[in-house]
């Protein structure tokens, strides 16, 4: 629908009024491809933070996503125009057929373009979120962060945090319990088990109740295997739950302490830089391998066991804007101001364990 305007008579002064504008409401933008442009429910892809710049965070995530993408997983195949599918060139007798068969080739040729990774609105000020297609978003992370800590090559100058999203719901209690039990169980259902941590944070949004939130899913993992203990200092998987307006981001990852909670500035820093790494039990450095399990009982001395992000500190009980605190039982490390920037305002980020 176009836009109509209403001009008004002109006043017995000569002077005209401005115009009375109407203007048809915003509609969700897709792409040239086909996919969508704003983050909804159904979608995978890369959650990631920026310092104040937008279009300089996409340009480096395509750069940083692209090369260790085809790295894992091949180069990107692209499909020209005349090689996708086309209609059957016979007549139908049967119209409500053959409608069903144009529709049914519009769609398999929309997901021939689709590409690997797509930049979506996220719904919130200086968060990017990247949609991604034919990818594992928790293993791709994870070899990125994995690579810039045993080379300390620093890639990024505006990314600050990159968490993948392995599922997505409607951010609604219900909605998210529903989805949650079948989420988490390759993680946590019997045979398997292992000791975690719940990150809790929200953007753009005051329905949600943190306290119910991490109860409700500190209780589904805990009824899928009895033997899924907390574990605050260095726990094996971390439960991310990001909430932005009315869709609930969610992912289960590894090495959150280590990789300074999934931090590109932090991780690349040398010891003089940040903090040693968590100790273990023995008093030994904890150490990254293939194929090992980080898991201890012993907190970390020290402070600084928080990323430089743009969010500062507050104690247990208190909800502060754009800060983010990990609570548990004692022991656990206090966390410090953040360095860099601001992920935007009305935010609550709450680090939290049951």
């Amino acid at each position: 629908m176009a836009a109509t305007a209403q001009q008004s008579p002109p006043s017995v002064g000569g002077k005209r009024k401005g115009k009375s504008q109407f203007l048809p409401a915003k509609r969700a933008r897709r792409c040239d491809a086909g996919g969508p442009r704003q983050l909804e429910p159904g979608l995978q892809g890369i959650l990631i933070t920026c310092n104040m710049n937008e279009r300089k965070c996409v340009e480096e995530a395509y750069s940083l996503l692209n090369e260790y993408g085809d790295d894992m997983y091949g180069p990107e195949k692209f499909i020209d125009k005349d090689q996708q599918p086309s209609g059957s060139e016979g007549e139908d007798d049967d119209a409500e057929a053959a409608l069903k068969k144009e529709v049914g080739d519009i769609k398999a040729s929309t997901e021939k373009r689709l590409r690997r990774f797509q930049s979506v609105e996220s719904g919130a000020n200086n968060v990017v979120f990247i949609r991604t297609l034919g990818i594992e978003p928790e293993k791709l992370v994870h070899h990125i962060l994995q690579d810039m800590y045993k080379t300390k090559k620093k890639k990024t100058r505006v990314i600050l945090r990159m968490l993948p999203v392995s599922g997505t719901c409607k951010a609604f209690l219900e909605d998210m319990k529903k989805y949650a039990e079948t989420f988490l169980e390759p993680w946590f259902k019997a045979p398997n088990k292992g000791t975690f941590q719940i990150v809790y944070k929200s953007r753009n949004n005051s329905h949600m109740n943190r306290e119910e939130v991490i109860k409700e899913l500190a209780g589904i993992v805990g009824s899928l295997n009895s033997e899924n203990k907390v574990d605050l200092t260095n726990p094996e998987y971390t439960v991310v739950v990001e909430i932005i307006k009315a869709v609930c981001c969610l992912s289960v990852v590894k090495d959150y302490v280590l990789f300074r909670k999934y931090n590109l500035q932090e991780v690349v820093k040398s010891a003089k830089d940040s903090r040693p790494p968590p100790k273990l039990g023995n008093g030994k450095e904890a150490q990254l391998e293939p194929g090992s399990k980080l898991s201890q009982n012993d907190p970390p001395k020290g402070k600084n066991n928080q990323q430089a992000a743009p969010e500062s500190s507050e104690e247990l009980g208190q909800t502060v804007p754009g800060s983010e605190t990990q609570a548990g039982s004692e022991g656990g490390a206090k966390p410090e101001p953040e360095s860099q920037g601001s992920e935007g305002p009305k935010t609550k980020e709450l680090s939290l364990v049951l």
